[in-house]
């Protein structure tokens, strides 16, 4: 059995890792502070806050222009990712709720990147099948309902450049994907898609102990 060298994550730990990664801006802490107001049911909805500025380098080191968001919530990673983007990209980003999308406009507006995020209140999978079929986005990031990442995955695929990265969030889900009593619901779909992955010979991906588990990939065929 595999031994491993990861660290506990204690809450000081925790705390020293945020404080040696870029701080959030005013816009961001605001966001992530009234969101766990507002919605505090769903506020583990929102991105880690360590992977807002993940989610920015990835952009930045990627030269992203066309960036696609499945899961859109309040609006902390898309605004983290537009931060990122060049004066001229794109990021299209997907959500069917008013409510919660409604927080992220007004964020989105006072950090001035407004312009630069397409929001599409629609069932995720029907805008995705709205895009150009041809290869073109440089970046997607998927974090949104479970039972739905294999046909997110299998519509971003065949639309991501070669070269392009998808970011998936939650494909450790809270532990669940190793748990032999989970046998349906969103930790058995994370399962499934996990397996999907790996099996899918046009990506070479890895997956992260980052937050809830993130698997990076990246279109090589």
């Amino acid at each position: 059995m595999a031994e491993t060298k990861s660290a506990p994550l204690t809450p000081e730990l925790y705390a020293y890792v945020l404080a040696h990664n870029p701080p959030l801006d005013p816009v961001r802490r605001a966001l992530v502070e009234s969101t766990h107001t507002l919605f505090p049911d769903n506020a583990l909805k929102q991105v880690a806050e360590e992977q807002a500025p993940l989610l920015a380098f990835l952009v930045r080191l990627t030269g992203a222009r066309n960036v696609v968001e499945v899961g859109t919530f309040t609006g902390l990673s898309a605004l983290s990712m537009a931060q990122a983007l060049p004066e001229d990209g794109r990021l299209i980003t997907l959500d069917i709720s008013e409510e919660w999308t409604a927080h992220a406009r007004a964020a989105w507006a006072e950090a001035g990147v407004a312009d630069r995020i397409d929001l599409r209140i629609a069932p995720a999978l029907d805008s995705l099948r709205a895009l150009p079929a041809e290869p073109h986005i440089d970046l997607a990031f998927i974090d949104a309902n479970k039972d739905g990442y294999i046909d997110y995955w299998e519509e971003i695929v065949p639309r991501l450049r070669p070269g392009g990265l998808i970011v998936v969030d939650n494909v450790l889900f809270m532990g669940q994907v190793v748990d032999p009593a989970v046998t349906g619901g969103p930790g058995a779909h994370i399962r499934e898609f996990n397996a999907h992955v790996a099996a899918d010979r046009r990506t070479e991906a890895v997956m992260l102990t980052v937050a809830d588990g993130l698997t990076l990939a990246r279109r090589t065929g």
